[in-house]
């Protein structure tokens, strides 16, 4: 009995461990930024920025792409869905649609309305042609939609594409 009743106290406190969730999430790209930098810039680094995200957080020091070619919006969708973008889609910054016989900027998206007046011609954008959801998207299902996502980048590409499909925001 004292077995059972150590056994059923170590799955209990495992499975109440593994329910914690984080109150906070952050994801960081730095465009061309070499994984080694991090290390090399390291004195130049606060205790309570990049080098508090390196020791209590996730670090990926030997990832790579397993497609050509590496522009912006690919990189930030594979990174944030997981997949490749034979999967998710955004196969380039922008691409010619047979369909429409056109170029299409990756984020263009002719249903949204801009919020900005005069904005129209840039300010038409989405993760529409984004065919996957993003760790964004489940954070924000996980949550109930009670989560916040915001996406922020000086690129709209790179805002608008880590955010995912159910963002609050993307500056």
């Amino acid at each position: 009995m004292k077995k059972f009743t150590w056994i059923s106290a170590i799955v209990f406190s495992v499975i109440l461990h593994a329910q914690e969730r984080p109150k906070l999430v952050v994801g960081i790209i730095v465009d061309q930024m070499k994984m080694e930098y991090l290390y090399r810039f390291d004195s130049d680094f606060s205790p309570n920025g990049f080098k508090r995200l390196m020791t209590q957080g996730y670090t990926f020091e030997n990832a790579h792409y397993n497609y050509m070619p590496t522009y912006t919006a690919p990189g930030h969708a594979s990174v944030y869905t997981g997949t490749t973008p034979a999967i998710h889609g955004i196969v380039s910054n922008e691409w010619f649609h047979r369909t429409l016989k056109r170029d299409v900027y990756c984020t263009d998206d002719a249903s949204v309305t801009t919020l900005v007046p005069g904005s129209e011609m840039e300010g038409k954008m989405s993760p529409k042609n984004l065919q996957s959801s993003t760790i964004t998207d489940e954070l924000k299902l996980s949550t109930n939609f009670k989560g916040k996502v915001i996406g922020i980048s000086i690129k709209d590409r790179g805002a608008i594409l880590p955010a995912g499909h159910f963002a609050d925001w993307a500056f």
